[in-house]
C-alpha cells in the first residue's frame, strides 16, 4: 500500500492505495511534518487521484474516474456505492438514503456506514445531510462539510462588504 499526501484548501489529506485502486482518502487534523512523506513510485490510481483532486478543488472537475478499493462490510460497500450516485451539487438525507437502500429502518446503520466512509470527497458522504437540512456529522469536521457543499453549490455567493 502506497501513501500520498495532498494539500487541499481545507487541510491535508492522506491517500492510500495500490494498483487495484484507492483504499482511503482522509483528512488529517494536523499539518504534515517532514517525517511524513509521499511514497516513491505511486500507483496509477494514486497519481490519478492527486490529479483529479487538484481539478476538483480548482473547480474544473465534478466527478471522479478513479478505481476504488475501500475495505468494509458488504453493507458498508452498498452504502458507499449508493453515495456515489448523489450528483455533484446535490444533497440527500440519511432517511432518503435508507429508503433508497430498500428499508427505511436501516437509517442508523446507513448513517454509521456513511460515517465510516474511507474515501472522502470521491465517495461524497459530505452530500448527506439531516432531513431538516442541517449539517449533521462529517468525519472530516463540519467546517469541511460546509466548505465542500459551498464549493459545489451552483449559486456562488460573494461577500457583500
Amino acid at each position: 500500500m502506497k501513501i500520498a499526501y495532498f494539500k487541499s484548501p481545507i487541510g491535508w489529506m492522506e491517500l492510500k492505495g495500490d494498483a487495484s485502486g484507492l483504499a482511503s482518502a482522509l483528512f488529517l487534523d494536523d499539518d504534515i511534518s517532514s517525517e511524513k512523506a509521499t511514497s516513491e513510485q505511486l500507483s496509477e490510481p494514486l497519481q490519478k487521484t492527486l490529479r483529479q483532486l487538484t481539478e476538483y478543488f480548482d473547480g474544473a472537475r465534478q466527478s471522479f474516474d478513479i478505481p476504488l478499493n475501500p475495505q468494509g462490510t458488504d453493507f458498508q460497500k452498498k452504502v458507499w456505492s449508493r453515495l456515489q450516485e448523489i450528483p455533484f451539487s446535490k444533497t440527500t438525507s440519511y432517511q432518503k438514503m435508507a429508503n433508497a437502500l430498500g428499508d427505511p429502518k436501516v437509517i442508523r446503520a446507513a448513517a454509521s456506514a456513511n460515517g465510516k466512509n474511507p474515501i472522502s470527497i470521491i465517495i461524497p458522504c459530505h452530500r448527506v445531510i439531516g432531513s431538516d437540512g442541517s449539517l449533521t456529522g462529517y468525519a472530516g469536521g463540519l467546517h469541511r462539510k460546509k466548505w465542500l457543499l459551498q464549493h459545489e453549490s451552483p449559486v456562488k455567493q460573494g461577500e457583500l462588504f
